[in-house]
């Protein structure tokens, strides 16, 4: 239960006045739906002003702090300008100039004749020195001046600098006395502030210190979670696996494995074996045989007399592992079903019979097969497909359904930089698919700009006419009036009208007979064509496709644009990836395309990704499970983690963990970073 003194930081941001549903929206849409939200938004950047009494002292391009006193305002007919002209104390004029309905603000702030002090951005138009929407206007004897350096915070629609400052002062106001979690060597040794202190102050200036005790306090909660499930898991009793190859032995596989799959399935295999439960995570780059692998555990939980479950995070997915398994466990005779939320009535509960009488050995699904309503005759093995999109409490939810704790194989086709392994599976071995079997071939990558659209769509219609297939993939479902990003839903219906029934949609937002059905007429090859959002990005798998078009590739990440491209290239025939790039591209996103073009190295592109975007945006279009961090940034979490490692151990096997007396301030700590799955795992914690 989460400790009192912590409560006035987890209400709804309507408890901060000025918020109603209005400004919530745009709160939400950065996140930040509680005080304790608003506290961990950090500014992204300061902003420095000098104060001058000359506009002549100015250079353009600065940002000035001058009082000025209005003599003249003008209004422009038509969407023009609203313009008040100003003059500083010695008779210098500037044009402090609006847009908008901010000309309204402007009559009132501004009266002719009254000296204001205006802080903003000082250029040039034409002749005239001017502010455009000075970022401060106040009258004589205000706080301007107060204002030399001011935080600039990450915005949404509809919120401004003012409002949002104004917000995280108000919550900084609610921030209760914490005691230290931090072990007192090291807090000397670096110097920190207190918590509090060290939050109000990251707030008011760039001092490094105290942004660097805040992510450290985030490194040491997620660390020292990571370690609280590791050691539950190694006290729990779970039931040693081991199988005698009668069910392996029948697999007839179309390829030799790689000595990385014989390496990790020896790996997995001694773990089983053991009486502690195993919890280990399967790395492997699109097309390593992660599945095969798998499937290799899972008979070795069915040959031990036990069930294995496979966890996927959406349908599709599910679908398709469900195909696969099953058609490659087909000589074996191991029974495989799929269960999915959409299943119901007779074939549902048949299914759940099967489970709890034992005839169904191996089960696939999504989050159904962990329901109240689903019970297993004895679970041993549950293997989690694309990890990064559980966490941890959804995992251990699947694991409370066997007699004993079963053993987990996570896995995912994401490879994970070194650099955050560690701080996302502190918890797990790992094991790394980084050979490729043979066969695969390399897809050939090309970058085409977007005004080459109507070749490429004739591109597209000689492939498919030649009987093969192709995905095109777009950044989001629909247009809205203030986004241009290419829609899927309006590339569809220029796409279909070229080319009729051959063509088909997938997104998220479907219904999923729709998106089923869709799926089907691609998978059979009666549809040549398939639209779609970043839902294909995993598993997937229609090796009669080959060819992939990414539409406005660069406002994607490396690790998703190669997670895409991983669609093609997994038949015998050549494969071709075409990233339509927009007019203009940062520096960030041309290095990015360039690099999809030099290498299919997923691990050493997981690595540049992290090294071009941060933490932060680890799979490209920003995301709230890219990292388990919301404060530390990537250059924080390189210097700061092995500190916050040590210190996390220190308190685990030297302070008592959570049961001495610094145990009680790092449990506020667990609570405080929603962490607290991991004070879960203490017995009666």
């Amino acid at each position: 239960m989460r400790p009192e003194a912590l409560n006035p930081l987890f209400v709804e941001t309507e408890a901060l006045e000025g918020v109603g549903p209005k400004l919530r929206k745009p709160l939400e849409k950065l996140g930040l739906s509680r005080v304790r939200d608003i506290i961990f938004h950090l500014p992204e950047r300061f902003v420095t002003r000098r104060a001058i009494a000359d506009l002549d002292a100015g250079s353009e391009g600065e940002q000035i702090i001058v009082a000025l006193t209005p003599i003249e305002h003008r209004s422009s007919s038509g969407r023009g300008p609203y313009r008040v002209l100003a003059q500083d104390e010695v008779g210098n004029v500037c044009s402090l100039t609006y847009f908008g309905r901010a000309s309204y603000t402007a009559k009132k702030l501004l009266p002719v004749g009254e000296k204001r002090w205006v802080a903003g951005r000082l250029d040039r138009y034409g002749d005239m020195l001017q502010i455009v929407h000075p970022d401060h206007v106040v009258a004589d004897g205000g706080d301007t001046l107060g204002r030399l350096s001011e935080p600039v915070y990450r915005l949404s629609e509809g919120l401004t600098q003012p409002k949002l400052a104004g917000l995280v002062e108000q919550a900084l106001g609610r921030l209760p006395e914490m005691p230290e979690w931090i072990e007192r060597a090291q807090l000397a040794k670096a110097g920190w502030p207190p918590w509090a202190e060290a939050l109000r102050a990251a707030h008011k200036s760039e001092d490094a210190a105290p942004r660097d005790r805040i992510a450290y306090d985030e490194l040491l909660a997620n660390s020292l979670a990571l370690m609280l499930v590791r050691a539950d898991n190694r006290a729990r009793k779970g039931q040693p696996l081991k199988g005698d190859g009668s069910y392996r032995g029948k697999l007839h596989l179309p390829f030799p494995l790689t000595g990385a799959q014989t390496r990790s399935i020896a790996e997995i295999e001694g773990d089983l074996q053991q009486e502690a439960p195993m919890l280990r995570l399967l790395q492997g780059d699109v097309g390593a045989g992660k599945t095969v692998v798998a499937l290799e555990a899972m008979l070795i939980a069915v040959e031990a007399g036990a069930q294995a479950a496979m966890l996927a995070p959406t349908e599709i997915l599910a679908r398709q592992h469900y195909e696969t398994l099953r058609n490659m466990a087909a000589p074996t005779g191991a029974q495989v079903a799929l269960l999915t939320g959409r299943d119901k009535g007779r074939a549902r509960e048949s299914i759940l019979m099967g489970l709890m009488d034992g005839s169904i050995q191996i089960v696939v699904g999504t989050h159904a097969i962990f329901q109240d309503t689903v019970n297993y005759r004895n679970l041993g093995l549950v293997v989690i497909d694309e990890q990064h999109r559980f966490g941890v409490a959804q995992r251990l939810m699947l694991a409370s359904k066997g007699r004993r704790t079963p053993h987990t194989l996570a896995m995912t086709a994401t490879p994970i930089p070194r650099t955050l392994t560690l701080a996302q599976y502190g918890e797990m071995d790992v094991s790394r698919l980084d050979e490729m079997p043979p066969g695969r071939q390399a897809i050939d990558t090309r970058v085409v700009a977007q005004e080459r659209l109507p070749d490429v769509v004739e591109a597209v219609g000689r492939h498919i006419a030649s009987g093969q297939q192709a995905y095109w993939v777009c950044p989001m479902v629909r247009d809205n009036e203030t986004d241009d990003i290419a829609a899927a839903e309006a590339r569809y219906a220029s796409l279909h009208e070229r080319f009729g029934e051959d063509v088909v949609l997938v997104h998220g937002q479907l219904k999923p007979e729709m998106k089923d059905a869709a799926m089907e007429r691609f998978s059979s090859g009666a549809a040549k064509l398939l639209v779609a959002t970043t839902v294909i990005e995993v598993g997937v798998d229609v090796p009669a496709s080959t060819l992939m078009v990414i539409e406005q590739a660069e406002r994607f990440g490396l690790a998703q644009l190669h997670q895409l491209r991983g669609r093609v290239g997994r038949g015998s025939e050549k494969s071709v990836c075409l990233l339509l790039r927009g007019p203009t591209m940062s520096e960030t996103a041309r290095e990015r395309l360039a690099l999809m073009r030099e290498t299919q190295d997923g691990f050493l592109l997981a690595e540049e990704d992290l090294r071009l975007r941060g933490g932060g945006e680890l799979l490209g279009t920003r995301q709230s499970g890219d990292t388990p961090f919301r404060v530390a940034t990537l250059e924080q979490i390189t210097r700061l983690l092995p500190l916050a490692h040590d210190d996390a151990r220190l308190l685990m096997e030297r302070d008592g963990g959570l049961s001495g007396s610094r145990g009680e301030a790092a449990r506020m700590l667990l609570y405080l970073f929603e962490r607290d799955w991991g004070v879960l795992m203490l017995r009666g914690g």
